[in-house]
């Protein structure tokens, strides 16, 4: 029956759309696995059993070669964003930062609260170490 072969190459379709959204790498399995029981649909109608257990054999052995395929070509990205770039950068002490209570750092023209393990006084410039929430740890410069 020519119905399945279409019928696999619209569901094809369905999975190069949902790759194109969502760029994981793990709906190309489906459409390369779509389009070769489509073929053989095409070849062999009447074998509908052979035709779900191509797709799913298919499919299914391709994602753990498009995992790897995926980690070898990503690459980190080179620019920090959010807090991440906050980390190692020096701010300045504007309100006595307590163990005990924290306080208050100017990183860039934002005022974060603080904590640190030790008393800092203010103007005293400061590492930050670590982001937690809308909490910074700091360490004094030395």
């Amino acid at each position: 029956m020519e119905t399945f072969f279409w019928i696999w190459l619209a569901a094809a379709g369905v999975f190069l759309i949902l790759e194109l959204a969502t760029p994981t790498m793990i709906f190309l399995c489906f459409v390369i696995g779509s389009i070769f029981a489509a073929i053989f649909a095409q070849v062999w109608p009447g074998y509908y059993y052979w035709q779900i257990a191509i797709f799913a054999v298919l499919s299914s052995s391709l994602i753990p070669l498009t995992r790897r395929f995926a980690r070898r070509i990503s690459v980190a990205s080179p620019q920090l964003s959010s807090v991440d770039r906050m980390l190692d950068k020096v701010a300045l002490v504007t309100e006595r930062i307590d163990p005990d209570l924290g306080g208050k750092i100017r990183f860039e023209g934002e005022l974060w609260q603080a904590r640190s393990d030790r008393p800092i006084e203010v103007n005293t410039k400061v590492k930050v170490k670590s982001v937690s929430g809308t909490r910074v740890f700091v360490e004094p410069l030395d």
